[in-house]
């Protein structure tokens, strides 16, 4: 379903739809698409990201009761909330792929494909996208765009909090195994970082994640452990 059909997807459209021409020319400009990295969307980005955990967290403090939702139990949700892959799932609601498609120079047409089919990018799209709303339109009406467009996720995050380390340690626990995560790989500047992260199980290596945090990575390899155990 795309952005202007899905009502979760609406008013974020809409604020896309005003923000100055400037903003959204470096909204959609990858790094590697202009010489100059400052004209990106890498650092509206890096404002996007803190605007929309504080907005989700302000959604969700008040809606869940003190006594069931500590902090731990909180963070778990915003992180399930606000991680890559909801980003890239409200991206692709609200066309970004497209977008980027239009803004990509001729002589980048080769690698756009490769770039827009990434959690990274579309992540970080996502991100600019809510850090230009913030800039020319304030918190009150970004926040309330940006709610509404993770709506699914954030429900989703509250009826199936997703724990693939806890649940895999559960499993080796009965077979008296442990797992242990390490970090093969980052990659990005470091306010915009991409881990890889192996799981391994009595010396083999059982599952590989990426996230844009070691945490991320680290459930996505966890995830991928469960499914090979399954096998």
């Amino acid at each position: 379903m795309s952005a202007i059909s899905s009502e979760s997807g609406i008013k974020l459209h809409g604020l896309l739809a005003e923000l100055p021409s400037e903003l959204v020319t470096s909204v959609f400009t990858h790094a590697s698409w202009t010489s100059r990295r400052s004209q990106s969307y890498e650092r509206l980005a890096f404002l996007g990201d803190s605007v929309l955990a504080l907005a989700v967290t302000a959604h969700l403090y008040p809606r869940l009761e003190a006594e069931r939702f500590g902090p731990g139990r909180l963070t778990k949700i915003r992180a399930q909330a606000v991680s890559g892959r909801s980003c890239r799932a409200v991206a692709e609601r609200l066309g970004v792929p497209d977008r980027l498609r239009n803004a990509a120079p001729r002589d980048s047409a080769t690698g756009v494909e490769a770039l827009i089919s990434t959690e990274r990018v579309l992540a970080s799209v996502i991100e600019a996208v809510i850090g230009a709303c913030y800039l020319a339109f304030g918190n009150e009406r970004t926040a309330e765009a940006v709610v509404q467009a993770f709506v699914p996720e954030i429900e989703e995050a509250l009826e199936h909090p997703v724990d693939f380390k806890s649940a895999l340690q559960e499993r080796l626990a009965r077979r008296g195994a442990l797992v242990t995560y390490d970090i093969v790989e980052e990659q990005g500047p470091p306010h915009d970082r991409v881990f890889s992260v192996v799981a391994t199980i009595g010396g083999v290596e059982v599952g590989h994640g990426t996230g844009r945090s070691k945490k991320d990575a680290e459930q996505e390899a966890a995830q991928a452990a469960l499914e090979a155990l399954e096998q």
